[in-house]
């Protein structure tokens, strides 16, 4: 049986563990304990023996087409993570599941290079990391996302990175050849620069300054960088953008973007949990606003509303996000990455270029 009760878990975002929708049986807690467990669960990492690395997307409102996850679930523990109800299909919680039960996909860069070298392949610039964070705290030991970029370059094939872990910079010798050809564009998230909502909402993600410290440390390396507001939480982190728009640009960003917080399935519950517990006198507030972005309800999963919302709220923050980008130099030009120095076959031949 998974733990329902609603402790504060040490260094863990999520309260609770409910039984996934696909489940037979559905759980009921019978008690609610209202105060800090220092026993956080500890983290299992598990082997995921993929078939295929390469995942394909035609959602109309996402930029880009193929994308990889090297894992499974995430231990940053972001309450608010979008990807959390994927971990159902495993016949596990979005909750706490989600955060301690990882799955790692260790033949991932034998996987990329079968993919890459078959003729069939159309090469399109791959987002790596975007459903669960491609560098989060296993892969200091693990590596897979090392080994998938050293891939990637030996076949020039580009791809957008997408993280909030200053691990990033552990890279730079691979993302700043890619970056020589044009093959690269790393976005940073950063949502906060309160240190206290950040260890609340995002327990083990790198702290916001750091993050903005590995944003300087790749622009300094020539890596084309951009900052990435997701989620803004209306009333909670929304009064920040533009500080943070401010500090990315100083930091060397050349780019940004912001998505509405995202509350699909259980996530619903789980964010009001947790926001009713760590901030008891915003969260009817925080809520009101979030359900005026979409049509009264939580969540509108509809494609081209789901990502900004609608209504005045939602027109206001786009207003101010365009101005203050304007003003900061931000998002003059749109980087499009290079396909043209694709090797395909001849790379998986080991051939070398010609120039």
């Amino acid at each position: 049986m998974t733990d329902h009760h609603t402790y504060h878990r040490k260094g863990r975002g999520a309260l609770s563990n409910p039984d996934g929708r696909f489940e037979s049986q559905q759980h009921v807690a019978f008690e609610d304990i209202d105060e800090c467990d220092e026993t956080a669960p500890g983290t299992t990492l598990t082997p995921d023996h993929a078939k295929s690395i390469i995942s394909t997307n035609d959602s109309p409102d996402i930029p880009f087409e193929l994308s990889i996850n090297p894992y499974r679930g995430c231990e940053h523990g972001c309450v608010y993570c979008f990807a959390r109800p994927t971990h159902e299909y495993l016949g596990l919680s979005s909750g706490l599941d989600f955060e301690t039960r990882l799955f790692h996909k260790p033949q991932a860069a034998q996987l990329l290079r079968t993919e890459l070298s078959a003729r069939s392949y159309r090469c399109r610039p791959i987002a790596l990391g975007v459903n669960t964070d491609a560098y989060q705290p296993s892969e200091r030991k693990l590596g897979l996302t090392r080994e998938l970029l050293a891939t990637m370059r030996e076949f020039s094939q580009p791809v957008y990175v997408i993280t909030k872990s200053a691990l990033v910079e552990r890279d730079i010798d691979i993302l700043a050849d890619l970056a020589h050809q044009n093959l690269v564009h790393v976005m940073i998230s950063l949502t906060t620069m309160d240190r206290d909502l950040a260890r609340r909402m995002e327990p083990r993600a790198t702290a916001p300054a750091r993050r903005l410290a590995a944003l300087r440390t790749l622009a300094d390396a020539g890596i084309p960088v951009g900052m990435l507001f997701a989620p803004l939480i209306p009333a909670l982190n929304e009064p920040e953008m533009e500080n943070l728009l401010e500090a990315a640009a100083q930091a060397g960003a050349e780019s940004a973007g912001y998505v509405i917080l995202r509350l699909p399935h259980q996530i619903k519950a789980l964010f009001r949990e947790w926001l009713e517990q760590h901030y008891p006198l915003k969260a009817k507030h925080v809520m009101s606003v979030v359900q005026s972005l979409h049509g009264g309800k939580d969540y509108d999963a509809q494609w081209g509303q789901r990502m900004r919302g609608r209504g005045p709220f939602a027109d206001l923050m786009a207003q101010r996000f365009t101005a203050q980008c304007r003003k900061l130099g931000l998002n003059r030009t749109r980087r499009e990455l290079d396909c043209s120095r694709f090797r395909g076959a001849a790379a998986a031949a080991g051939q070398l270029d010609l120039w």
